[in-house]
């Protein structure tokens, strides 16, 4: 038994290994991390930072980038600047559908792999960071319910019944995701959020909008530097 854990370096990847380890034993985990294209490749030394710090073992894999030719996406290096907005504020301007950092069926490619890493290494389950806010107006498809028990299902019948999927934090939103984080003694502070290049989290795209306002729902002030002074005492 055990979980092979996506882990972006992220706050929700973080809470979905320490639910992980607390569910198996560091022992049994395998954390996987991507390079896929993505701008903020630094999130992967931040995935390798909380390996460290829960002391489980990694894997970094790669997506060739050629995968996402053709992709607009804002999240892919050589493409368009990222909007520094919430994305209910663009989902109200722009009706419901893929945010403009949204990359083609990551999340599937990401799971495929996963899951046979998983087989391979005879471990039980994949476990993924998908909540609710990223799912809300379709802005990230592959985070949806309906996503997560269609890629349940193929994962299971592709291996045969060995491998289950699942996602711990789907039912939660960013502020549950938080509270059930500290709870665990998730180390927030070596976790990042931001889609800019910047080794300081830039405060002002939807991510980093959506992680400070969901520690703000819960009272707390995020551990980590913004580049911008946040009034955490405010709404």
């Amino acid at each position: 038994m055990g979980q092979v854990v996506l882990l972006s370096g992220g706050m929700d990847s973080a809470v979905c290994l320490a639910l992980a380890i607390r569910k198996y034993g560091k022992e049994n985990i395998i954390a996987l991390a991507f390079s896929y294209g993505q701008k903020h490749s630094r999130e992967i030394q931040n995935a390798q930072n909380v390996a460290n710090y829960f002391d489980v073992k990694i894997v970094v894999a790669n997506i060739d980038a050629q995968i996402f030719q053709g992709s607009s996406s804002t999240l892919l290096q050589g493409n368009g600047p990222i909007e520094h907005r919430s994305y209910g504020e663009i989902i109200k301007e722009s009706g419901e559908g893929t945010v403009d950092t949204y990359v083609p069926f990551r999340n599937g490619l990401m799971l495929s792999q996963a899951a046979a890493l998983a087989y391979s290494q005879e471990l039980a389950e994949v476990s993924y960071g998908a909540h609710s806010d990223d799912a809300a107006g379709s802005a990230y498809p592959d985070c949806s319910p309906l996503f997560f028990e269609s890629m349940a299902k193929a994962i299971s019948a592709g291996t045969g019944g060995k491998v289950t999927l699942v996602a711990p934090l789907i039912r939660n939103n960013k502020a549950g995701v938080v509270k059930m984080g500290t709870k665990l003694g998730v180390p927030f502070e070596l976790t990042r959020s931001c889609y800019e290049t910047d080794s300081v989290s830039c405060g002002q795209c939807g991510t980093c909008r959506d992680r400070i306002e969901a520690f703000k729902k819960n009272g707390l002030k995020d551990p980590i530097e913004y580049a911008i002074k946040i009034e955490w005492d405010k709404d």
